[in-house]
């Protein structure tokens, strides 16, 4: 799965690990403040934030820019001359790609999320009266969203066009390396599934799993240092009382809460889906043979693989049952959890509306990204199950005995 597309990948990944963890150490430390050698220093720590799309092209971004490609070129140079290979370019430049289109894509939210502030506190002044807010100040500020909102609409386009042609060519190189040793797999019970349909899941799965986990992360990265900022205004929680950075906490506390949650009602749920495509596999198979032999597919052999299918699916749906019930239980808690954290500071008028905006919407980007998994389970489930049945696959081309899972009964 990652040999035919990622050179020497266990090192491979846990040097790119650990190049990323130090990179990101440097800028927030030391690198961030660079930029002044070359003309590109930040603005001084009293000077007004820039609102709008103009913050992208403003000199902390510009320098950003060019130490992202400069750290990439350098990981990218010493992995090109350790282990070239085939899918090099698509691989490892491709993915540093993805990784910057996901790291611009959070700061888009970071801008949206600074431009709540004004734009908020500007519609409270125009309903309270406060002061006289003219219509045209309305305007002026609703067009600075459509000029962050159109900068959004490009770079996400963009960046889906780019990531499906990248995973096709993940599938490509899979394809390849399966095919390649067709004669040593051909005999693996669904053999052709495997290459054929179980490579496409494997890869979309990659793609929606791979990109909402490297998003999460960078979430974490701009929103935690703005959560951090805002919890100076929520000094107490509701019966916990004053704790120093509450938020923080409160959203690392539920988020934990709601991953392992959903873990213990779920955690039977890949295996199951393993078993169901053994089925599933089994009887399309018969199905295929039977287009061309006319001894084959009979009606007794089809009902029998349908019954086993129907067997399957019956222990999967009562296994849901539970397992969307807790986390829906869980996720209709989840909408309230943040405003019952600020109803304190809310009744004791200790901010204002826009105050208000920016912090429940920081609050809920650092706790959806502490929530990765549990939002993603049903995605993970698959993409596990998928994981299962290739690493079965491929346990016959490097000599080992198959896992214990293909030889437990299809049938639950």
């Amino acid at each position: 799965m990652f040999k035919s597309f990622f050179p020497n990948p266990k090192p491979f990944f846990l040097s790119a690990a650990l190049w990323s963890l130090f990179c990101i150490l440097l800028w927030y430390f030391s690198a961030k403040d660079w930029g002044h050698f070359i003309g590109l220093p930040n603005p001084p720590e009293d000077a007004p934030p820039v609102i709008g799309p103009g913050v992208f092209i403003s000199s902390p971004f510009l320098w950003f820019y060019i130490y992202f490609a400069a750290i990439v070129a350098a990981f990218a140079a010493v992995w090109w001359r350790i282990a070239p290979h085939p899918w090099f370019n698509w691989s490892v430049l491709g993915t540093s790609l993805i990784i910057f289109y996901t790291y611009f894509n959070v700061q888009l939210s970071v801008a949206i999320n600074a431009w709540y502030g004004p734009f908020y506190d500007l519609l409270n002044e125009a309903l309270t009266k406060s002061r006289k807010v003219e219509i045209g100040e309305l305007y002026s500020s609703l067009w600075t969203f459509v000029g962050l909102a159109t900068v959004f609409v490009l770079v996400v386009s963009t960046m889906r066009f780019f990531i499906r042609h990248y995973i096709f060519r993940w599938r490509r190189a899979m394809h390849e390396y399966y095919t390649t040793h067709w004669q040593k797999l051909r005999n693996i019970e669904g053999a052709s599934q495997r290459v054929q349909d179980d490579t496409m899941q494997f890869a979309r799965a990659m793609e929606i799993q791979g990109v909402s986990f490297v998003s999460a992360c960078m979430t974490l990265i701009a929103f935690l240092p703005i959560l951090y900022g805002y919890s100076k205004h929520i000094t107490e929680l509701p019966l916990v009382g004053a704790i120093p950075q509450a938020l923080v906490w409160a959203s690392i506390f539920w988020s934990i809460l709601g991953t392992v949650f959903v873990y213990l009602i779920g955690y039977r749920l890949p295996g199951l889906e393993f078993k169901n495509q053994r089925v599933e596999a089994a009887l399309r198979k018969e199905l295929v043979y039977g287009e061309d032999h006319e001894t084959r597919a009979d009606d007794f052999t089809v009902k029998g693989l349908f019954e086993e299918l129907k067997q399957n699916y019956y222990t999967l749906y009562k296994n849901y049952v539970y397992f969307d019930l807790g986390r829906n239980v869980y996720a209709n808690a989840d909408t309230v959890y943040s405003l019952i954290l600020l109803f304190p500071s809310i009744v004791a008028g200790t901010m204002t509306l826009g105050l208000f905006t920016q912090i429940n919407n920081a609050f809920d980007k650092v706790r959806e990204s502490f929530q990765v998994l549990f939002n993603d389970w049903d995605d993970i489930i698959k993409l596990i199950s998928i994981y299962k049945r290739l690493r079965a696959f491929e346990a016959t081309l490097i000599g080992k005995s198959l896992p214990t899972i293909e030889g437990e009964p299809a049938t639950t």
